[in-house]
């Protein structure tokens, strides 16, 4: 069946650059699209957000490839569904008063500056690279999360004040950067810079994260959008059950231990760097 759907997907491209969108053309792509994957999907990235607050650039970039769409429009696609699954789950975290406003403002806006910037120098950056550096980080990072979870690890932080707010901005700007080539919204790399520099419970970091990452991919997704590089109908299918789902998931985590959250973010910083790893070998 989805070597059909994907054989079929070419007419797709058809139907959003041809002649203008209309009724017909929409009914057509629903019934193209395989909705119930785009649904599953939707409900792993609001999972995935809700706990841990990293992008669902995981689960919808290798999709939405897989269904035929360009590696640009699953960029742009994974931007604006982060857009949205965020909305609701930065909600229920300031509901639980688990944001650092400031913090995220901060980060938000390098990782906005950021974002502009990669999408710049996109092609001037040799891609392996930092492809290795980003593979060391995130096994570290691992590493923290699950002794943290174990209570057995301390970091140590940086303790002046000022110090810290400014390279936390300039990490949010490296952090945009990613945004802007890669589609990554950041979330679990604010997760591991707070971890660095601030002395915050993990479900405050998630929080502050998620707002930090609306501000991220609204940045990113942006000049995605203006090149026309974005699947707003598969982006809405799957940031809709995202939000629903997220919503629900991000309320699970705030009434979660901590140290069964740190081991989640292990887990996740673990899967990452496997599979980051399987892309540069």
């Amino acid at each position: 069946m989805f070597n059909k759907i994907y054989n079929n997907i070419k007419y797709i491209s058809y139907l959003k650059s041809g002649k203008g969108i209309n009724t017909l053309n929409i009914l057509n792509y629903i019934m193209l699209i395989p909705i119930y994957l785009l649904i599953i999907i939707g409900i792993a990235v609001g999972a995935l957000t809700g706990i841990t607050g990293a992008s669902g650039v995981l689960v919808v970039v290798p999709t939405l490839l897989y269904l035929g769409l360009n590696f640009k429009e699953a960029i742009g696609s994974s931007l604006l569904v982060d857009v949205i699954t965020t909305t609701t789950v930065t909600y229920v975290y300031f509901l639980n008063k688990n944001i650092d406003v400031e913090i995220s403002l901060i980060m938000g806006l390098g990782a906005a500056i950021g974002a502009q910037i990669g999408s710049s120098i996109a092609f001037i950056t040799p891609e392996r690279e930092l492809e290795i550096a980003f593979t060391i980080f995130t096994a570290y990072m691992a590493y923290v999360s699950f002794k943290r979870s174990r209570n057995k690890f301390s970091m140590k932080k940086i303790n002046l004040n000022k110090t810290k707010y400014f390279l936390a901005l300039i990490l949010s700007i490296l952090i945009g950067m990613v945004t802007g080539t890669l589609g990554a919204s950041g979330g679990i790399m604010f997760v591991a810079v707070m971890m660095l520099l601030f002395s915050i419970d993990i479900k405050k970091m998630i929080g502050t994260a998620t707002l930090a990452m609306l501000l991220s991919a609204l940045s990113g997704v942006s000049a995605y959008i203006i090149a026309g590089k974005t699947d707003v109908i598969a982006s809405l299918i799957i940031g809709l059950t995202a939000l629903i789902s997220g919503y629900l998931f991000a309320r699970v985590a705030n009434a979660m231990k901590s140290s069964m959250i740190y081991a989640l973010l292990g887990s996740v910083f673990t899967l990452v760097s496997i599979t980051t790893i399987l892309r540069v070998l």
